[in-house]
């Protein structure tokens, strides 16, 4: 049987964002609950900066990118919360982790000074340094279409052992170009998806966004889909992607 509304609010929680907020995509939570309130139900965004503004109940979690002098801050702070963050993503609650927030969910961050940073073991692999700053656009091939954001990263990330997120057709992703096989960007274990794309992400590629929110509701027997408000802005949203696409030298779509 499926039902046709939450009794209550759909609660997207924004895990840190005055330390992780760097590009934007603290601004993820709310496009996710935007798209809620567009689809007939009510939807809120809780920030949540420790245990004490936990809610009582979590559909949706953000997590964004932040500086490295925020690393340290932000994992001490996310380690009190590590106990709800494996209970979330056992129980399919789609969680998004962009940049930084990503490599705080993995093992570990190597420094630029050789020290690591030890992350929360929750998704396989670690960052590592790169040799240049990764700053430009780039577009990413995956099941829930083309992607297109801004990466913003000093490290690689490495021994993932999970699905890519996708295929990078225009950018550097988790790392250069490998000797053989794709280059790839980010990683999905689940419903917990990471990646390097910024902008904020679901702003650009709201089908990504849709998918987020397909997995939450159906945890409620519940199905979601996108308002007519919705229709209109993805088609805006689409003619970004496109204008960024052919600049590259891609297709439009």
């Amino acid at each position: 049987m499926t039902a046709t509304s939450l009794d209550r609010p759909f609660t997207v929680v924004s895990l840190l964002p005055r330390l992780l907020n760097t590009n934007g995509d603290a601004g993820n939570a709310r496009v996710l609950a935007q798209r809620v309130r567009w689809s007939g139900h009510d939807a809120r965004v809780v920030d949540v900066h420790s245990r004490a503004d936990l809610p009582e109940h979590v559909d949706a979690v953000s997590i964004g990118s932040g500086t490295d002098a925020a690393l340290l801050p932000a994992r001490d702070a996310l380690r009190t919360l590590v106990e709800e963050l494996r209970l979330w993503s056992n129980s399919g609650v789609p969680i998004l982790a962009v940049g930084t927030g990503w490599e705080l969910l993995s093992w570990g961050s190597e420094l630029p000074d050789g020290s690591v940073l030890e992350g929360l073991g929750l998704v396989a692999g670690h960052a590592v340094p790169r040799a240049a700053r990764a700053t430009d656009d780039i577009i990413v091939a995956s099941k829930y279409g083309r992607l297109i954001g801004f990466e913003n990263h000093a490290r690689d990330y490495v021994g993932a052992e999970a699905s890519p997120l996708g295929r990078v057709l225009y950018g550097t992703g988790n790392a250069d170009a490998p000797a053989s096989g794709p280059q790839i960007e980010g990683l999905t274990m689940g419903e917990v998806f990471c990646t390097h794309l910024h902008g904020p992400v679901l702003a650009r590629n709201p089908a990504l966004a849709d998918h987020l929110l397909q997995a939450a509701f159906s945890r409620h027997d519940l199905e979601y889909a996108r308002g007519a408000t919705a229709e209109s802005v993805d088609d805006t949203a689409r003619t970004a992607r496109n204008q960024v696409a052919v600049r590259l030298g891609q297709n439009a779509e």
